[in-house]
């Protein structure tokens, strides 16, 4: 989801001299004199401060739901806290993702970034993921199985398949019914497999699928006044219901990660689960963007970072397990919760960061340019001789 952005301050034109913005255009000639038409450099694409600050904060949710999960057992307010955010938050990163998947198709350029922004990464990231469990303890022996996604790479190869089938759902009727009829099968084939995390996969698929179908204007139609308003009872009553369910309610729903039959309930229910689940993720994502905001914030920048503030803060959010940082006393107290919530949208802002950026560009957006042929030069139109 990396496009180009400009610089708002390529405007301005200091210089000792008159500055060349103040200078009268004075128009190129033709070698008969006459005045020739100036080519214009194409336009480029501004970044739209709305998504940026969405794709942000649904990154900062990803790492609070990550820090409270070891809260979970012994404080109610905190496992529904969880419940809560994750609802919603990885169905709204999906379909934003969708969003900027419409355009996707077999184009060779966008081939080589499917490859070097998403493949290359997960390649990466799970072998680094497996260095860093083999290191502390997880692992008895060293080894990487590129076809069992491990914690957050799950997304990576769902990304990547999921953009395998964009020009699919381009040309179907009713695309996102045909998704959602798919994971519905999904989610009661107990035999599906947990290769590249399938179950999963296609258990989000809908959410992908709708954010391709959905334009600039549907997204406007939560960026109103009106909507902030009417979000707010809803997403009280959501957390209410949450509070209410931890004790009653099996929180694997939300990871779809599994079938109905592995939960223990029968194939129809968990053909109704999924179909309140969906709902109750779209009205949620839709009261979530209503309150992103829509101008350019100190946040908008950390919004083309948050692949790396996503991959980067599950060492730390495993590293919190293994050596038992929320084993201290002050840590289960409700100011230590705080503190817990605090720091944990800290680290993963700060992952975010330009710097962070630049310093991992080669492991999150490599160029590779040697690893692909050249193209070809466009040959003569039919039709012309040469």
């Amino acid at each position: 989801m990396v496009y180009s952005t400009v610089d708002d301050r390529s405007g301005s034109c200091a210089t000792a001299v008159a500055p060349a913005c103040l200078r009268p255009a004075v128009a190129a000639r033709s070698p008969t004199g006459a005045p020739a038409e100036r080519a214009s450099p194409p336009p480029r694409k501004h970044r739209d401060a709305f998504f940026d600050n969405a794709k942000y904060l649904a990154i900062v949710l990803v790492a609070l739901g990550h820090a409270w999960e070891p809260l979970y057992a012994g404080s109610r307010s905190a496992a529904a806290l969880y419940i809560f955010v994750y609802a919603f938050h990885m169905p709204a990163f999906t379909v934003i993702s969708g969003y900027f998947s419409r355009s996707f198709d077999m184009r060779r350029d966008r081939l080589q970034r499917l490859v070097t922004g998403v493949a290359v990464p997960y390649l990466l990231f799970q072998t680094a993921y497996a260095v860093f469990r083999y290191w502390a303890g997880d692992l008895t022996s060293f080894s990487v199985d590129l076809w069992d996604p491990w914690f957050l790479t799950w997304f990576l190869a769902a990304l990547f398949m999921w953009r395998l089938t964009a020009p699919l759902w381009r040309i179907v009727r009713w695309p996102v019914p045909l998704a959602l009829a798919i994971a519905l099968a999904a989610s009661v084939s107990p035999s599906l497999g947990t290769d590249l995390d399938l179950q999963r996969v296609l258990q989000f698929l809908p959410f992908f699928v709708l954010g391709m179908c959905l334009k600039a204007e549907h997204f406007n139609l939560v960026r109103c006044w009106t909507a902030r308003i009417a979000a707010v009872p809803v997403l009280l009553a959501a957390l209410a219901f949450a509070y209410w369910a931890v004790p009653r309610m099996n929180d694997a729903w939300f990871y779809h990660t599994d079938s109905a039959q592995k939960l223990g309930v029968p194939w129809w229910c968990g053909i109704m689960m999924q179909l309140a689940m969906f709902g109750c993720s779209l009205i949620l994502t839709a009261c979530f963007l209503a309150w992103v905001p829509g101008r350019r914030t100190w946040c908008t920048v950390l919004g083309a970072g948050t692949l790396y503030g996503y991959l980067l803060h599950g060492f730390l959010a495993k590293a919190s397990r293994w050596f038992d940082w929320y084993d201290a006393a002050w840590v289960r107290t409700p100011w230590g919760a705080v503190a817990v919530t605090v720091l944990a949208a800290a680290v993963v802002t700060l992952l975010c960061t330009p710097p962070v950026q630049r310093a991992l560009r080669f492991a999150m957006e490599p160029k590779m340019r040697w690893a692909f042929r050249k193209e070809p030069p466009p040959g003569p139109r039919p039709g012309r001789t040469t």
